[in-house]
């Protein structure tokens, strides 16, 4: 479905971004500085994206989402998440609402887990 995606920008790109490829970005979204988008990738409506943030190629993220601090590869981020977490993120699907914050802003240091039903993690 990416693969078909028309270029469009409905919402404020700030300067020093980047944007490679067809990227559709939807009303009202911000994409901040330090940004790198490269499509295909579809970025919502009402989203806040970067500063420091990497968007790869094929990865959707839902309307009102807000994505910092983070690199993000080949995922489907849905409504409503809010990612901070400083790392990596690969091949994954994130519900929404999900709120996933880095190691670092956890204090005291640890794991706070809340899994659904037959959930997997590696940490």
């Amino acid at each position: 479905m990416l693969q078909d995606l028309e270029t469009k920008n409905e919402g404020t790109v700030e300067e020093s971004t980047t944007i490679n490829g067809k990227v559709s970005i939807g009303r009202r979204s911000i994409i901040h500085s330090r940004t790198t988008t490269r499509g295909p990738a579809i970025i919502g409506d009402g989203c806040t994206i970067g500063p420091n943030t990497y968007i790869d190629p094929y990865t959707s993220i839902g309307d009102h989402s807000t994505i910092r601090n983070t690199e993000i590869e080949n995922s489907i981020v849905m409504e409503g998440a809010h990612i901070d977490c400083g790392k990596r993120i690969t091949d994954s699907l994130i519900g929404r609402k999900v709120k996933i914050l880095g190691y670092e802003q956890n204090i005291p240091k640890g794991h706070r887990l809340i899994l659904g039903d037959m959930a997997t993690v590696t940490l």
